[in-house]
C-alpha cells in the first residue's frame, strides 16, 4: 500500500480508554485515512495515533481529530507528567515515499487554517512550518504550558499564536502544527523512583546540553510503575539509531548505581533502525537489508 503522507497526533489524554477510542474512530472516520497504530500512557496522559494516506484525507483526518479532542478533552482538569499546551497537543506531518518536506508543511498550514476557521482554536506553527523566527523548536512554542501562556499570550506578543488568539481556547487551548521528517520517540524506564537519576542522564544525552546529537530528552517520574524515565525524540535516526542511545543511557544508568528495566517506542519505527539496532547487536559489518528474506521478496515482487 502507497501511503504517502503520515501524521502522529499526540493527545492530552491517555487515560480515558473511551475517549481515546472516540478519537482514533475521528480520524478512521476518513475514507483513505489507515490507522497504523495508537500508544497510550497514564503517567503522561497522552496517547500517540499513528496513520497515513493520501493527502486530502490525511488533511481532513486531522482537522476532524482536531474536533473530536476539542470536544472531549478539558486541559483545566488534564494532569500528566508530559508538558502540553493543547487538548490535540501536537499534530506533525510527516513525508513518505516520493512525498517532500516542502508538501508536508503545505499540508500543514491548510490544517492550521481549518482548525483556526473552523473550530476556533488557536494554532502555532513548528519545526519545518515554522513562520516565526524561534519558534522551530517544539519545546520553544510549549514553554509555559496551558496554564502558564493562558496569561502569557495576553500580555507578550512574542508568545501568541500564528493563527488566532491572543487567548487560547478556554479548555482546548492550542494546537502546535508542524512538519518533520521521521523521527523515533524511544523511552528507557529505570529500576528506581529516584527522579534525579533520570533528568541527570536525559541533560547527558540531549543535544542541547552537549550530548548526543539529534537527540531530546528528558527525565519523568512514572509513579503507577515505581520507577523513571528517560524519555526522548531521536531526531535523526541515521546520526543517533536507539542501540546507541540505549547503550550511553545504560552506561550512565549503571553509574548512578541503577539498571535499566525495560526501554519503549511510542509509535512506529522505520525498519532501517531495527536493521542497525540487529547488526550492532550481532556485530555483523556487513549487514544489509537484502539480507531479510521479506525485503529481498518484496524487492522482486516489486520489480515485476
Amino acid at each position: 500500500m502507497n501511503l504517502p503522507v503520515e501524521c502522529v497526533p499526540n493527545f492530552s489524554e491517555g487515560r480515558d480508554a473511551a475517549r481515546v477510542a472516540a478519537l482514533e474512530a475521528a480520524i478512521a472516520s476518513v475514507p483513505g485515512s489507515y490507522v497504523l497504530h495508537r500508544t497510550s500512557d497514564a503517567d503522561h496522559n497522552r496517547s500517540v495515533i499513528t496513520f497515513a494516506g493520501e493527502p486530502e484525507a490525511v488533511l481532513e483526518a486531522a482537522v476532524r481529530a482536531a474536533a473530536r479532542a476539542a470536544e472531549l478533552i478539558d486541559l483545566n482538569h488534564h494532569r500528566g507528567v508530559h508538558p502540553r499546551l493543547g487538548a490535540l497537543d501536537v499534530l506533525p506531518f510527516v513525508p513518505l515515499g516520493d512525498t517532500t518536506l516542502a508538501d508536508c508543511v503545505a499540508l500543514a498550514h491548510r490544517a492550521g487554517e481549518r482548525i483556526w476557521r473552523e473550530l476556533r482554536v488557536p494554532v502555532y506553527f513548528y519545526q519545518a512550518a515554522a513562520i516565526r523566527p524561534g519558534r522551530a523548536p517544539l519545546e520553544k512554542i510549549r514553554q509555559g504550558e496551558f496554564e502558564g501562556l493562558r496569561e502569557n499570550t495576553l500580555s507578550d506578543e512574542t508568545k501568541r499564536p500564528d493563527l488566532g488568539g491572543p487567548e487560547l481556547h478556554p479548555t482546548a487551548g492550542a494546537v502546535i502544527v508542524g512538519a518533520r521528517p521521521i523521527l523515533i520517540a524511544y523511552n528507557i524506564n529505570l529500576a528506581t523512583a529516584d527522579l534525579s537519576i533520570a533528568k541527570n542522564i536525559a541533560r547527558a544525552v540531549r543535544t542541547s546540553s552537549g550530548g548526543l546529537p539529534c537527540v531530546k530528552a528528558l527525565g519523568f517520574p512514572l509513579a503507577s510503575r515505581g520507577r523513571v524515565q528517560v524519555s526522548m525524540n531521536l531526531t535523526d535516526f541515521n546520526v543517533t539509531p536507539p542501540h546507541v542511545v540505549y547503550a550511553e543511557v545504560s552506561r550512565l544508568a549503571a553509574a548512578a548505581g541503577v539498571t535499566v528495566a525495560e526501554s519503549e517506542l511510542i509509535g512506529l519505527i522505520p525498519r532501517k533502525a531495527v536493521e542497525m539496532g540487529f547488526a550492532n547487536a550481532l556485530k555483523l559489518p556487513d549487514f544489509a537489508s537484502s539480507s531479510v528474506i521479506e525485503t529481498c521478496l518484496a524487492s522482486r515482487a516489486s520489480a515485476k
